[in-house]
């Protein structure tokens, strides 16, 4: 297996050492990790700031593979929480920093950060989508230094309700934008841990991507414990090739690699 969305506690969110996340997922025989550390500029929360400290994040990713190369994989990472003025900021940082793989998410949506449920104050659960995809459709159309848009119906984690309109429209926008450039999506299946029941995103998006030829696709587990590495990655295998999918990918040095999915299920 592969894990490509976990976090350590050189994420703001995370207390757990990289050194555990990576045993853990050598104890459940997982051959290749990418850590994606949290990276949320102008994140509107201020009592947390998501900023990583890049120099002993990537001293600390070469000591861990140099130790652990034998064992596994260990792919350097980086999470971007985008938002409509910030491309130029992330451009600077992703042109001076080298990373294997980048994931682009939305953790803010007009200003408002979605854990805390203010983007839903106010304003129908209807229109608090349209601005989550409207934005994000933006932010991909102006910017494009990423691998993959992570758990691309992340707004439904917060608030969801049965019948609501899931923009789909917007949604196959965006993959007219990131497919022909080489971009790819991912299978996060944190959705589980916050009692959801499903992956993120969910099927029909990711039947969606599958027939308008989108072939690149990630899964994590979006770990920030070592309980969690791993999780229900098989499961989403399993709903890859459902699908028709033949692949999984993995990055290095921000160039994806191609995994057969029989091969990997067995």
């Amino acid at each position: 297996m592969f894990d490509n969305h976990m976090h350590s506690n050189f994420s703001a969110d995370c207390e757990a050492p990289m050194e555990e996340m990576i045993n853990a997922a050598i104890h459940k025989r997982i051959k290749e990790i990418s850590f994606t550390e949290h990276i949320d500029y102008d994140y509107p929360d201020l009592t947390i700031t998501f900023d990583v400290d890049l120099n002993r994040y990537t001293k600390q990713v070469h000591d861990m593979q140099s130790k652990y190369s034998s064992m596994i994989n260990i792919r350097k990472g980086i999470e971007i929480g985008i938002q409509p003025h910030l491309p130029e900021r992330y451009h600077t940082l992703l042109t001076e920093e080298e990373f294997d793989f980048i994931i682009c998410s939305m953790h803010t949506t007009d200003r408002k950060d979605l854990h805390s449920g203010r983007l839903f104050e106010g304003q129908s659960l209807n229109d608090a989508y349209e601005k989550y995809y409207t934005e994000l459709y933006e932010c991909v159309k102006n910017f494009d230094q990423f691998s993959i848009l992570g758990h691309l119906d992340l707004v439904t984690r917060y608030k969801y309700e049965e019948g609501v309109y899931h923009f789909l429209d917007i949604i196959e926008e965006i993959f007219k934008i990131i497919i022909p450039r080489g971009q790819g999506i991912e299978i996060n299946t944190s959705g589980y841990k916050y009692g959801m029941n499903r992956l993120l995103p969910s099927r029909d998006i990711l039947q969606l991507y599958y027939d308008m030829g989108g072939e690149i696709i990630t899964v994590g587990s979006d770990a920030h414990r070592p309980d969690r590495v791993g999780d229900r990655i098989g499961e989403a295998y399993q709903l890859l090739q459902e699908i028709g999918f033949n692949y999984v990918s993995t990055f290095e040095n921000r160039n994806p690699t191609f995994h057969k999915l029989p091969q990997l299920i067995g």
